[in-house]
């Protein structure tokens, strides 16, 4: 169509510089799945716990969809809140150490609503230079002053907080688990720095809960920050296998979001299935309390191969172990050559990463056996030398 003519133009420099993304589609999820009859071991899910499809999770799952339909059929504030919501949100307040949680629709709509709902137009946002894009997103809808302190430095925060005007609320906001970096934020430097100059605090623990702290619980209760953290943000998306996201904080701050936080507001409630997925992962991170001991030191052995045969891993300290390649074009054709011997390890390129950092990020699931984990090391290292 002719009004369209720009959407070409616009995609095509992407496509030369190799960063136009479409969409590949599979079969299944999971970290083993099967494409076209070939087993292959999948290192693009971040199903880290191997929950998704554990009987109990779609027993549970079935159970409410049987009990009380498809949808919650209204937002939380009409008639959409059903007992099934609070329950979900009471554990998730007493598995992260919190007086309250809020579930929302995504991870993605719980940052771009908490934010706004913190924060305005006179007030002043310090975040870690490569947290996520929804966190960005929500910052600029507050019309909050933004500055960015370099990754993971809290002596830069600090220098940030004292030079700060006066006047207006502060935040400061990071990751605990960087999801592109597997690194880990020096939480506790982070957190003094933000109490010490009288500024909110709040942590994405997206990538660390179900994994780190005590049950799964993260790494800001691994810390014991609670008194410092206002806000701890997490997911049912990826270690525990579902999908929404929640806030886990205070009753003030709960009463709050209730009443400013329109990502909440105006959506439908989540699903009954959905929720009754996340009550039966949070049931099993209590009875297998050893899962993210294990995952984590399958990820170790892992990332200890590749770094003793030179590849560059950059900081990962989780079970999210990047390979940087550097180039765009080498990344892609990386993905292509492990994907024909059976591992899928999707290229991850700027915008989601720095220029010059292209990727493969490779996310270590239970899953995966050692075996797995040894076979699937020789790929890469294999492969990484074919492409460079």
């Amino acid at each position: 169509m002719a009004s369209e003519a720009w959407i070409g133009e616009t995609l095509a420099p992407l496509a030369a510089k190799s960063l136009e993304r479409r969409p590949g589609v599979y079969p299944q999820a999971g970290g083993k799945i099967v494409v076209d009859g070939r087993p292959i071991l999948n290192f693009s899910s971040n199903d880290y716990l191997d929950l998704a499809g554990r009987p109990e999770m779609i027993a549970a799952s079935r159970e409410a969809l049987e009990r009380y339909g498809c949808g919650a059929t209204a937002s939380r504030l009409v008639c959409g809140t059903l007992d099934l919501h609070r329950e979900l949100e009471e554990a998730l307040a007493a598995l992260k150490g919190y007086p309250r949680a809020l579930l929302f629709g995504s991870g993605f709509l719980t940052n771009v609503g908490l934010i706004p709902a913190l924060v305005g137009r006179e007030d002043h946002v310090f975040a870690d230079k490569l947290v996520h894009a929804s966190i960005i997103d929500g910052i600029l809808l507050s019309r909050a002053n933004l500055q960015r302190f370099r990754h993971n430095d809290a002596e830069h925060l600090e220098s940030l907080l004292r030079k700060c005007p006066a006047g207006g609320r502060r935040l400061v906001v990071t990751e605990s688990v960087f999801s592109m970096d597997g690194d880990l934020a020096p939480l506790p430097a982070i957190t003094e720095a933000a109490v010490r100059h009288g500024a909110m605090c709040m942590v994405d623990e997206a990538h660390s809960t179900g994994i780190f702290g005590p049950g799964g619980s993260g790494l800001v209760r691994e810390h014991a920050l609670e008194d410092g953290v206002n806000v701890s943000m997490g997911t049912l998306s990826k270690a525990l296998g579902g999908y929404g996201g929640f806030v886990a904080c205070s009753e003030a701050l709960v009463r709050l979001l209730l009443n400013r936080t329109r990502a909440f507001i105006y959506t439908t409630g989540l699903p009954p299935a959905v929720v009754g997925g996340g009550l039966a992962a949070l049931r099993l991170l209590g009875e297998e309390a050893e899962l993210g001991t294990r995952l984590l030191a399958n990820a170790a052995a892992f990332r200890q191969r590749l770094q003793d045969a030179g590849l560059d891993t950059g900081g990962s300290q989780s079970q999210i172990v990047p390979v940087i390649i550097g180039e765009n074009r080498k990344a892609l054709e990386a993905t292509e050559r492990l994907k024909a011997k059976g591992l899928l390890a999707v290229a991850i390129r700027p915008p989601t990463v720095p220029e010059g950092t292209a990727r493969l990020r490779l996310s270590v699931t239970l899953a995966h056996t050692p075996e797995d984990l040894q076979w699937a090391a020789e790929q890469v290292i294999e492969t990484v030398a074919e492409v460079k």
